[in-house]
């Protein structure tokens, strides 16, 4: 809609001092290929520059790293980035405090470093799309994209944030994620979604960064993850409802009204990964 083994070679000319890009042996076997892993030590910004640089695409990406083929390492090595192997290049991922920790089938997006809410508090909040639920218990809320058959998207105001996004919200007692997600859809749009349709796409892990002392607003212990759905319906835009009298009622929009209501907020990343697919 948004629309085995290898050679040492020596660092080239290209390489710029200050430069700490790093990248393993392409020994790591998938979709019927080897990779190599390629880092920054110092900052994901250089990375992305690094990688732009030489043609890798952005979709290569995976949240600390991108994964090379083996057919591009001998470029890569020859732009500049130094050679190390899978062991040290992730004790230096580690110790840079960029590694994104993740399940083994799940796609690092972006770590957004610094987000603010209305309640006083921040978080440093790292973005993964996920085919699979996280562990109930971590979750403290949930958030569905909703489109229609035609690939209109429904958007729905929150008076809280003062902004634009996709419906959900807070979990309430015993409800699981998933029953979250269709309640707040229901709550802000007047849909009654399908469970059966509604399948999980990412999760959101945020790590509270604001001052102990400013209070603690509503984090939860031990609850980190904001779970995301997706849904499309079988109907082409059924109607909408606002969640109460005066509030500004949900609308359906199309792939550009979305992305201007909605590029500015942190998860805007996450919906062009799992939206775009």
């Amino acid at each position: 809609m948004f629309t085995p083994g290898h050679r040492c070679h020596r660092r080239s000319a290209h390489y710029r001092d200050g430069v700490t890009i790093w990248i393993d042996p392409p020994q790591w076997p998938a979709h019927g290929r080897l990779w190599s892993h390629l880092i920054s030590d110092t900052s994901i910004e250089e990375l992305h520059a690094f990688a732009a640089a030489i043609g890798i695409p952005r979709r290569g990406f995976e949240g600390d790293h991108y994964d090379i083929p083996a057919e591009r390492y001998v470029d890569v090595v020859a732009a500049g980035a130094r050679e190390t192997d899978g062991r040290d290049l992730l004790r230096r991922l580690t110790a840079s405090g960029l590694r994104m920790a993740k399940r083994k089938g799940d796609k690092g997006i972006e770590r957004v470093p610094h987000v603010e809410f209305p309640d006083g508090t921040s978080a440093v909040i790292d973005l993964i799309a996920s085919p699979r639920e996280m562990t109930h218990e971590r979750v403290f809320a949930s958030m569905v994209f909703v489109r229609d058959r035609t690939g209109a998207h429904l958007i729905t105001w929150s008076e809280r944030r003062r902004e634009w996004g996709a419906a959900g919200g807070w979990r309430e007692g015993p409800e699981t994620p998933l029953q979250t997600a269709v309640r707040e859809a229901e709550e802000e749009s007047g849909l009654r979604l399908d469970p059966a349709a509604i399948r999980p796409v990412a999760y959101e892990r945020f790590r509270r960064t604001s001052d102990p002392d400013a209070g603690t607003g509503m984090w939860v212990p031990g609850q980190d993850i904001l779970q995301v759905y997706a849904t499309v319906l079988s109907a082409d835009q059924p109607p909408l409802r606002a969640e109460s009298p005066g509030q500004r009622p949900p609308e359906w929009v199309d792939a550009t009204e979305f992305e201007a209501r909605c590029a500015d907020a942190f998860w805007w990343p996450l919906a062009l990964t799992v939206l775009g697919e």
